[in-house]
């Protein structure tokens, strides 16, 4: 099966790792597993999010099987993870074998570091463009006051936080198809959500 791994580190926002794996692990509608998704991080001990949780991580850099996407979340003060000279190597050397590489939110910083996504377009939280671009000068960096979600080439992103489920549902639909996208979407009630506010206002 095709491995989905999903970044972690202290203080990352939990949503960003929770919508991915939500959607990837995920069945068949005739109940097959179509996705391994895993977690890895720096060491084996507990992440503790932004959030408060701890989790296990599955694996580590070290120890970390061949993916054929990279999840890069985001946290809330991303200072450690962009001077973290691991987690950008792990970055970098993944992206060689990745049929995809994801940043959502601030998550865009570390692409920029790792200089893998040079020369293409990225978009970040609302808000953190202007200083992408400024730190970043090599990266097109989209305007995230118009722009959710952009893809070029292997390359996607979004602005984070629950906008992480479409990252994951746009490249769900790339490697199987409409219908199981449509099928997951159903799956987690996401239409449900998507009407609630009509429905609130009716």
């Amino acid at each position: 099966m095709p491995t989905i791994g999903l970044l972690m580190y202290n203080g990352v926002l939990q949503s960003e790792v929770i919508t991915t794996s939500d959607v990837f692990s995920k069945p068949s509608e005739t109940g097959n597993q179509l996705f391994n998704v895993i977690t890895i991080a720096e060491r084996e001990h507990p992440i503790t999010t932004e959030e408060g949780m701890r989790f296990v991580p599955d694996y580590t850099f070290k120890n970390c099987p061949q993916l054929t996407a990279l999840f890069v979340p985001s946290a809330y003060d991303m200072y450690a993870q962009v001077h973290n000279p691991k987690i950008i190597e792990f970055i970098k050397e993944k992206n060689k074998e990745t049929l995809y590489t994801v940043s959502n939110c601030a998550g865009a910083q570390l692409i920029g570091t790792s200089g893998i996504a040079d020369g293409h377009k990225i978009v970040t939280w609302i808000g953190g463009g202007e200083q992408l671009q400024k730190d970043y000068p090599n990266l097109k960096v989209q305007d995230d006051s118009v722009v959710t979600f952009v893809e070029d080439e292997k390359f996607s992103s979004s602005n984070g936080n629950l906008a992480s489920y479409i990252t994951a549902l746009q490249l769900l639909e790339k490697t199987t198809s409409v219908e199981h996208r449509k099928f997951v979407e159903s799956y987690l009630y996401l239409d449900r959500l998507q009407d609630w506010k009509a429905e609130e206002m009716n």
